[in-house]
């Protein structure tokens, strides 16, 4: 792969890359697309398809995370992607299981709060993983979706600090026609979850109702236990964090007004899910 991209790089071609942990929906599609577009019709376009096991603590997924290979690559065929990375963890982590591999990319700040606070591997695992994969895959630009805002903003901090020459996008959460934000995770939505895990979006839409109508700052203590009570109406969704933050800064406010973002995770039975948006 990187061999290839310094090839592309010498006869003057752009490279967009899409990193994904597959199972691919529209929502990595529009990514893709997005990608095209920015490294124009001559230029390159890489997705990896990765399932990276240093971000999944020891009780979550990682042996059940969804995967189907084979239909990743019909997909990015059809959508037109040049390259699919595919590593084995043997490639990503040489010498792990024998505790050999000992060197990780660690941001230190943005990466405490919300998904870091739940889940204290977790973003070391995806800044290693994405700082090797932009080493691999030598990007001119990097697409990011929404969904994961707090991913994204940590992303742009270390390849701002770190001085990858690279350019990051990141491109607007896609969601069903009902608001739920795609996700390979929702492949676990049996039965009565699905329509369940509607409650984060119905969160998001009241409280943006709530500052909208509101002649003034929001308390956000108070704002965070109206969203909790109407979540865990459901009978089996519960909350694991409900914020508001900057959203660059990702520091949280006590009063919520408009430009602020509301973060949520909540488990809908057994299925841990996140959603964030712009109020």
């Amino acid at each position: 792969m990187q061999r290839l991209a310094r090839q592309w790089r010498r006869q003057g071609l752009k490279i967009g890359f899409v990193p994904t942990m597959g199972y691919l929906h529209e929502g990595h599609l529009s990514l893709v697309r997005r990608a095209r577009a920015l490294a124009g019709a001559h230029g390159k376009v890489v997705v990896s398809v990765y399932v990276n096991p240093t971000q999944f603590g020891p009780s979550e997924d990682l042996s059940r995370y969804p995967r189907d290979f084979a239909r990743d690559l019909r997909l990015c065929r059809a959508a037109g992607v040049d390259v699919v990375l595919a590593p084995s963890d043997r490639e990503m982590y040489p010498g792990q299981t024998e505790g050999a591999y000992t060197t990780y990319v660690v941001e230190e700040s943005l990466s405490r709060r919300m998904e870091g606070a739940s889940r204290p591997t977790h973003f070391r695992g995806v800044t290693t993983i994405v700082a090797k994969l932009f080493h691999l895959v030598l990007p001119d630009l990097a697409v990011f979706g929404a969904k994961d805002w707090q991913q994204a903003v940590i992303i742009q901090r270390m390849v701002k600090d770190l001085h990858f020459p690279l350019r990051m996008v990141v491109a607007p959460t896609l969601r069903e026609e009902d608001g739920l934000a795609m996700s390979s995770r929702n492949k676990y939505l049996t039965g009565p979850l699905r329509a369940q895990a509607l409650a984060l979006w119905q969160a998001i839409q009241t409280a943006r109702a709530v500052v909208g109508s509101a002649r003034g700052p929001v308390p956000a203590a108070r704002l965070k236990q109206q969203l909790q009570k109407q979540i865990e109406q459901s009978p089996d969704a519960r909350v694991d964090y409900l914020e508001f933050f900057e959203p660059q800064t990702l520091q949280p406010v006590a009063k919520v007004e408009r430009g602020v973002r509301l973060g949520l995770a909540v488990f809908v039975g057994p299925t841990r899910l996140i959603d964030n948006a712009l109020l």
